[in-house]
């Protein structure tokens, strides 16, 4: 497979970013959070981010 070929099936932004993690709870790939390696995406964190020892910011 060609490197053009590769852009064609979207695979390039996992290559380019270097990005192959997904959410560990739900699998999703978008939206991740992974400042200090937490791994989740958005929504997942806004669950659980309390349980984790967040605290939203006013």
């Amino acid at each position: 497979m060609s490197e053009s070929e590769e852009l064609d099936t979207g695979e390039h932004a996992a290559k380019r970013t270097g990005q192959m993690e997904e959410c560990q709870r739900c699998g999703r790939k978008q939206g991740l959070v992974g400042k200090y390696d937490i791994w989740l995406c958005r929504q997942c964190f806004r669950e659980i981010a309390r349980d984790m020892g967040f605290k939203k910011y006013r």
